[in-house]
């Protein structure tokens, strides 16, 4: 008899984190059914109570990230990195866990580094196509390195990289039986062209603008209608908006069913997280790239760009969001073969066994 796995998956912060790291989990579970597996995550984030959610077990470490700008948050950095070094430690040699995983984010760091002084094995996930400082400092000290996107060796050492692709929410794999179902839940007119706008569960402040500045030519385009998110933080901004009190637009605060959404969408217009992006080309749909330049090193922008430069999405500045971002929809939606080139090209780039075969590589770690 084979002895019981034990594997610990650290990271966290995001959605964009949490989410692959959970469809690993799920698939190491369903390769090893009788496999152990502990989250190690920040305390204070969200994956603290996602992973529970989803049926894992976490443990927190007090970290929070460093600030490049001088600020005094970061006088409590290297108390909070001393004990999260500390308690990783202690967790590893109570767990004694046969391989260590990386997703990226605040608690990845301390874990894996831990992991490496005491001889376990460690996998780095990097979902970005530029790769993160903590990942870029674990590369020398990994075992393994699996990548969303190709030509990471600009990064990382070439004999450890294995290209996988971004694990992605199973429900969206099969839309098509789901139109009529989406265009009822979100009381959608069949005859009309669908734009689909999301920011992330919080939203996207620019998006929003965008949105707000754009009334008039939604309403003159009267075969165009919106499932417009706006997020959390803005709902209450936005929903007594001109924009959002139109008939063709329907606004919520989140998208509790992104299958049904996908589903419906004739173009999507959204943020370039690495996540968000893998689900694209897993739903293979023609969509407007508006990255966030509030993320370190401009990464969202760098996604963005591996896939326009495949001819996969249209890319708008976040300072050209208002003029741009409504017209590029409705001219992707009026010219068929541009959108046709679109959701095959992006198609192209699914990489739809991402987390089995991370899952795969983890596996092939355990001596």
């Amino acid at each position: 008899m084979s002895k019981k796995l034990k594997v610990i998956i650290s990271g966290g912060g995001s959605g964009g984190h949490i989410y692959p790291a959970i469809a690993i989990a799920n698939a190491l579970k369903k390769q090893r059914p009788d496999i152990a597996i502990l989250f190690v995550g920040a305390k204070g984030k969200m994956e603290m109570e996602k992973v529970p959610k989803a049926g894992f077990p976490i443990e927190g470490l007090w970290i929070s990230g460093f600030h490049r700008k001088l600020t005094l948050r970061n006088l409590s950095f290297p108390f909070k990195l001393i004990s999260s070094l500390w308690k990783a430690r202690k967790i590893l040699k109570r767990f004694r866990p046969d391989v260590v995983i990386g997703v990226g984010g605040f608690a990845s760091g301390p874990t894996l580094e831990m992991a490496s002084r005491m001889g376990i094995p460690i996998l780095v996930q990097e979902q970005n196509s530029y790769a993160g400082m903590t990942n870029k400092l674990l590369a020398k000290k990994a075992d393994r390195i699996c990548t969303g996107y190709q030509n990471m060796e600009r990064f990382f050492p070439k004999d450890k990289l294995k290209w996988t692709g971004n694990p992605v929410r199973a429900d969206i794999r099969e839309l098509a039986h789901l139109k009529e179902k989406g265009l009822t839940h979100f009381n959608l007119d069949s005859s009309k062209k669908t734009i689909l706008l999301f920011g992330g569960s919080l939203g996207a402040k620019t998006l929003n603008e965008a949105m707000a500045a754009n009334t008039k030519i939604l309403q003159e385009n009267k075969e165009i209608q919106v499932i417009w998110q706006a997020g959390s933080l803005y709902i209450e901004a936005y929903q007594s908006t001109a924009t959002a009190k139109l008939p063709s637009v329907q606004i919520r605060a989140f998208l509790d069913r992104m299958d049904l959404a996908y589903a419906v969408a004739d173009v999507v217009i959204c943020r370039a997280g690495a996540l968000t992006i893998s689900e694209l080309c897993m739903v293979g749909k023609p969509a407007i790239l508006i990255p966030s330049p509030n993320v370190a090193e401009d990464h969202q922008t760098k996604n963005a760009l591996a896939l326009v430069e495949k001819e996969a999405a249209i890319l708008v500045e976040d300072q050209q969001a208002k003029q741009r971002m409504i017209p590029e929809a409705i001219h992707i939606m009026s010219n068929e073969a541009l959108s046709k080139k679109l959701s095959q090209n992006v198609r192209r780039l699914e990489k739809p066994n991402a987390a089995v075969d991370i899952a795969t590589e983890v596996l092939s770690l355990v001596s």
